[in-house]
């Protein structure tokens, strides 16, 4: 790792706060794919309503509050003190947790779905101040750094949660454990919380009502004023939404199209977050540590590239995979394992100037309502993505290999526009990478 990188990980102003954002993504995979396993090897007569309706009101329910409460969160989060702001919010998750441990042990389905909803709406407030609280404690020549650590963070720590849950769901007296975990990583969660530094509140004078529609219009419209800025959201939320659509076929894709395990379905998984960490990274290293979105046009280019690649490289004929080494070890599979691994590590190049891009340029009085926007939209592109989902795969009858060509054909749209958009950037980084050294 970079040292630009290590010698933040070693400062107070950034390792409590990075450790309170993992600690939090870590927990809400946690809590939601037990919660899932659960609901799937559940019995019938164990369940209110059928499994597959369960699933989805999960999905809807944790969504949900990010457009319901981000401009709340946003206005909040501008007017007062961030680490007592954050220090708040991760309270509510442990009183959250502290019911949904209940909701494990007394096996109360219903009761959980709705604490699935109290988290969204935890999440939704936690939001806005996270990457609001970035550029108060870093030096701008630190941003893209801070920013490719958040990232690297955030996805392993949604692999590594993801991974647990399938661990405590399978281990005797799961209920129990799940029960303790949850509530265990939100208090590590608010213990690193505590030493997060003082910043000073951005607009004390704000004035905050219980408006949600009317905050939310005021929201949008602050977004929308800047137009460099809102350019930024539309790229973010769209990465969010080829996102969810890759992650929410990887199980049927495996088992469908791969022959795969659960196990292989993991190992997916762990690809596509590796190489999100991984480009994070790199990305942060090629920029020389500096807002460059010469790169992210490339990063979008890498996106349809591999999402082509990785679609076209299914096997027509698979044979019977007994074992997970079977899976990982058959070299006809070994193109599409490749592939997802560079769409995530372009993936990761894509987003990272971009986050960073929003958070300098956002008015100071303005940045945490500038990120509540973003979350709006990012909610309404992935609920947009689970509707492309459902519209091809089952009203057309498309394959998901061909969802997969159509997601990559949309996103070269994407890339030429934001070439459009940066050619001379783009240009300069590409002869800056070809004449320079990678920094150390």
């Amino acid at each position: 790792m970079p040292k630009n990188q290590t010698s933040l990980l070693g400062k107070r102003r950034f390792l409590p706060y990075f450790a309170t954002q993992f600690f939090g993504a870590f927990n809400d995979n946690i809590f939601k794919n037990v919660l899932l396993l659960f609901v799937a090897f559940a019995g019938a007569d164990a369940l209110p309503i059928s499994s597959d309706l369960f699933i989805n009101l999960a999905a809807g329910l944790f969504i949900l509050p990010f457009f319901l409460f981000s401009a709340s969160a946003g206005v909040l989060a501008d007017k007062y003190e961030k680490s007592w702001f954050i220090r708040k919010v991760k309270l509510v998750e442990i009183g959250i947790m502290c019911l949904g441990a209940i909701g494990f042990i007394t096996e109360s389905y219903i009761i959980l779905l709705i604490l699935l909803f109290l988290m969204g709406t935890q999440s939704a407030f936690f939001g806005p101040v996270k990457y609001a609280l970035l550029p108060q404690q870093l030096k701008p020549q630190e941003l893209v750094s801070g920013n490719a650590l958040v990232e690297t963070g955030t996805f392993l720590a949604i692999l590594l949660g993801t991974l647990g849950a399938g661990v405590i769901a399978s281990a005797e007296g799961a209920k129990y454990i799940a029960a303790v975990s949850v509530v265990v990583f939100a208090l590590l969660g608010y213990v690193a919380s505590c030493a997060i530094p003082a910043a000073e509140p951005s607009a004390p004078n704000l004035e905050f009502r219980w408006q949600p529609i009317k905050l939310i219009r005021n929201t949008l419209a602050i977004a929308k004023s800047n137009r460099s800025i809102f350019h930024a959201l539309m790229a973010i939320s769209w990465f969010w939404f080829l996102g969810a659509a890759y992650l929410t076929q990887f199980p049927n894709f495996t088992k469908i199209y791969l022959n795969g395990s659960e196990s292989a379905v993991s190992f997916l998984l762990a690809l596509f977050s590796i190489g999100i960490a991984v480009g994070s990274l790199a990305c942060d290293r090629l920029s020389k540590h500096r807002i460059e979105l010469g790169i992210v046009p490339l990063g979008s280019i890498g996106i349809s590239v591999f999402g082509f690649i990785m679609a076209i490289s299914v096997p027509s004929q698979l044979p019977e995979m007994k074992t997970f080494e079977d899976f990982i070890g058959y070299s006809p599979l070994w193109p599409v394992f490749a592939s997802l691994l560079m769409l995530g590590i372009s993936g990761g190049i894509f987003i990272v100037p971009l986050y960073a891009f929003m958070q300098q340029q956002a008015k100071v009085t303005q940045r945490a309502q500038v990120i509540a926007a973003l979350n709006i939209y990012n909610s309404l592109f992935m609920v947009g993505s689970a509707v492309l989902g459902i519209l091809c795969l089952t009203l057309i009858g498309m394959s998901i290999p061909e969802l997969f060509l159509l997601l990559a054909t949309m996103n070269i749209l994407v890339a030429l526009a934001l070439l459009a958009r940066v050619p001379i950037r783009t240009v300069r980084f590409i002869a800056w990478a070809i004449t320079q050294p990678i920094p150390s």
